[in-house]
């Protein structure tokens, strides 16, 4: 069965699904009130118009010009898909955007132009400049794309940059900096041999003769072969590689002996023979997408001396131009460039080559599932999550734009720089790709106990194609074939179980089990054998016996019903005396963490006590350190009553006998997550200084409407409920969850499997 419809349905899906396309413009200011609508609009509005009047400056400082980035194409050269015009181009723009927000906090909008002629096209942009505080030129195919950025470099005075250009030059350009270093190798020595004559060819090579490469080392092939002197076909700006060299015709014989080769053509070809003729450490960029010139796995298979790198995300060295035009775009916003200018790219490129040679974070390791990520073979650029990223490039960006003079806005404190920075990169989801970056390192079996819906089948396909589990489905076999086959999904080589008449496989063994734990609770052994017939009861032995790794459940079953199970087979963790539950909710102001919402539901002290530990626990596994607060409608004794008392007492015995832990309480939930009004009103609090991000709720009905409230009106994104204190992995779904939220509870319960392995480490 082929899986290319699916996943085509699927893409087509995700950007039509609600409201379409990828990106919306929010108001910034407040719009309650007629005042404020006054103050937006007319009269008020005249005030700045006025002021930008008298000072144009001012347009930085009254409107949105400072952080707003133009992404523009003409659909001339769109990904691998080609000249397919401006209209079709607007979902990669949308994409480019998406990225731009989600890495640097850039508001962006997307301008899609029906301007073939380089004329036509310039004309239109540079009557644009009033907008816009800087203009990402996007997928325009060469030469045309060469001419289009040099006028408008030259005409404009806000930064211009051609991205398709420049972006896999940065990249690449650090990448081969640290490459060299590690084989021992200099700049100015090596002998390179470039497979393409494109945009970013080009680009490539001017950066890489900027780095230090000579000239005369370096020979470039297009599709009609090797670029020299004799070619008439070819316009001024690639004739400039034109190589007088005679040796050489093929690119067989230009990698004999070469030190380096740079891929930016077609897949597949470069053969072994080819790879085995370079020189001693070769460094290879096979930078063709999907397919690289040649194959990773059989690269490094062919020599161990080796250095590899390709665009892939699925293989370690991934030159992606994300590493850089975000904080190249930022740092160029916050001086106010009148350009980005050679000095600001290369202050990039060896900006990110550092950052590549430093001690890798622990986070970064986390979120990559690993602790061997170090400055080496596999390691020559830094991963796509680093953080350091908009601090250091960014920073690196705007130093050189004030040292080389192209700078209206000169920072002088750069420390409060790079707070700023900092503050920024809280605005996105970053925790869940985090989280998937985990599961995918090491995918856990996943037992899908309702499999018989469209809904688990859809999940189940999407995290068996991103490789964040492998499912297990439990159901009529008949049935799930049927959903399958009529929803076009990939899942044929996907276990199917049916635990039905004890006819899977172990039941006996199962229910013998089952028999053992509960014969004094009043479970005979036939009622064991006739619960073994309950796919929840199934799936819970599979995950207690080692033939899976954790269970998800709970899409069409109330949540009792569903936990009951895993509480009789698995039970609890050792020194935990109860189990709890959990929402991870995803704000603009970066995730918070909500319980008890899900199972107890008017929990003792002693009760609150233990959900607090728990939630402490578990909120250290996501690599976050926890500041609790206990929430009532009091404020540290302001108000007497059963809820106050109750809180109140639970965060003095949490004090007594968890001093390390950061919890306060009893408070209001607005004092909680405002550190402002808490250090005004109550300084003495241990929360004093940030917010918190764990909310202890004093009963069930507290939390629920409180999660619910906030997913609904204030736009938050709910992930949960986590079951928290059980000995293995099992995750209960809320009822009628969509399929994002299953696949983000998969994701959960993949990574709390790696916890209870102990594949990952928890931050103190």
């Amino acid at each position: 069965m082929n899986n290319k419809p699916n996943r085509k349905q699927d893409a087509l899906n995700y950007h039509s699904k609600g409201r379409p396309g990828k990106i919306q413009v929010v108001p910034t200011k407040p719009t309650n009130s007629q005042r404020d609508l006054s103050m937006a609009y007319s009269p008020g509005v005249a005030e700045p118009c006025l002021a930008i009047a008298n000072n144009p400056e001012d347009v930085y400082k009254y409107t949105a010009k400072g952080n707003l980035v133009a992404v523009i194409s003409n659909g001339t050269a769109v990904l691998g898909l080609g000249n397919i015009g401006p209209a079709a181009s607007k979902p990669v723009m949308e994409g480019k955007g998406l990225l731009f927000k989600i890495y640097a906090d850039i508001d962006v909008f997307d301008l899609e132009l029906d301007a073939k002629d380089p004329d036509d096209f310039v004309r239109i942009v540079k009557a644009l400049e009033p907008t816009f505080g800087g203009i990402n030129l996007e997928d325009i195919s060469a030469p045309t794309c060469f001419e289009i950025e040099r006028r408008l470099k030259a005409e404009m005075k806000i930064p211009v940059m051609h991205d398709d250009q420049h972006g896999t030059a940065i990249i690449s350009g650090a990448a081969l900096i640290n490459a060299c270093e590690i084989q021992g190798k200099k700049l100015d020595k090596i002998k390179m041999v470039v497979n393409g004559a494109g945009a970013a060819a080009v680009s490539c090579s001017k950066m890489y003769l900027s780095l230090g490469v000579k000239k005369e080392n370096l020979v470039m092939f297009d599709i009609n072969g090797m670029i020299a002197p004799e070619r008439t076909d070819l316009d001024d700006i690639r004739m400039e590689f034109a190589t007088e060299r005679k040796d050489i015709k093929t690119l067989t014989e230009a990698m004999k002996g070469a030190d380096v080769f740079v891929g930016l053509s077609a897949g597949n070809v470069v053969t072994p023979d080819m790879l085995k003729g370079m020189a001693k450490n070769p460094i290879v960029f096979a930078m063709a997408n999907p397919e690289p010139e040649i194959a990773y796995d059989l690269a490094m298979g062919t020599r161990k001396d080796i250095i590899m790198a390709t665009g892939r995300s699925d293989f370690p060295n991934q030159v992606n131009n994300v590493l850089g035009f975000p904080y190249i775009f930022r740092g160029a916003l916050d001086v106010r460039a009148t350009a980005i200018n050679e000095e600001m790219k290369i202050a990039a490129v060896r900006s990110i080559a550092e950052i590549a040679k430093k001690p890798v974070p622990e986070a970064i390791n986390l979120a990559y599932n690993t602790t061997t990520l170090k400055f080496g073979r596999d390691y020559i650029i830094p991963k796509p999550m680093d953080q350091r990223l908009i601090i250091e490039v960014s920073t690196a960006v705007a130093k050189a734009a004030v040292d080389s003079g192209v700078a209206r806005n000169v920072i002088t404190d750069w420390d409060a720089y790079a707070e700023e920075l900092r503050r920024r990169i809280g605005i996105d989801d970053r925790l869940l790709r985090n989280l998937t970056n985990k599961a995918k390192q090491n995918p856990k079996r996943v037992v899908f106990a309702e499999a018989d819906t469209y809904k688990i089948l859809r999940a189940a396909q999407i995290v068996k194609d991103e490789c964040i589990a492998t499912p297990i489905l439990l159901g009529n076999p008949d049935k799930i074939k049927q959903i399958i086959k009529e929803n076009d999904l990939y899942l044929g080589d996907v276990e199917i179980l049916d635990p039905q008449n004890g006819c899977a496989p172990r039941s006996k063994e199962y229910a013998e089990y089952l028999y053992n734990m509960r014969q004094r609770r009043g479970v005979t052994a036939y009622e064991s054998k006739k619960l073994l017939n309950d796919r929840n009861y199934y799936g819970a032995c599979m995950v207690q016996f080692g033939e899976a790794d954790a269970l998800i459940s709970g899409l069409t079953k109330d949540y009792v019903t569903t936990i009951k199970p895993a509480l009789h087979i698995i039970g609890t963790e050792d020194g935990v005396n109860r189990v709890a539950g959990m929402y991870m909710m995803i704000t603009q102001k970066g995730p918070v963490f909500f319980g008890d919402t899900t199972v107890n539901v008017d929990p003792s002290v002693q009760e609150l006590v233990d959900i607090t530990v728990l939630m402490e626990h578990s909120v250290r596994q996501f690599n976050i350190v926890p500041r609790v607060a206990i929430l009532s409608y009091s404020n540290f004794g302001s108000n007497k009553g059963r809820v106050p008392d109750g809180t109140r007492e639970a965060v003095q015995i949490l004090h007594e006998k968890y001093p390390e832990m950061i919890v306060d309480g009893e408070m209001q939930a607005n004092f909680a997550l405002n550190p402002e009004l808490l250090a005004d009103n109550f300084p003495f609090s241990t929360l004093s200084g940030k917010p918190a991000n764990t909310l202890i709720f004093p009963n069930l009905e507290s939390g629920n409407i409180a999660y619910k409230l906030l997913q609904e009106i204030g736009g938050a994104e709910a992930v949960g409920p986590i079951l928290l204190g059980l000995k293995k992995s099992v995750h209960v779904l809320q009822l009628g969850s969509s399929v994002r939220e299953i696949v983000n509870m998969v994701t959960i319960a993949v990574v709390d499997a790696q916890q209870k392995a102990g594949e990952i480490a928890t931050k103190k």
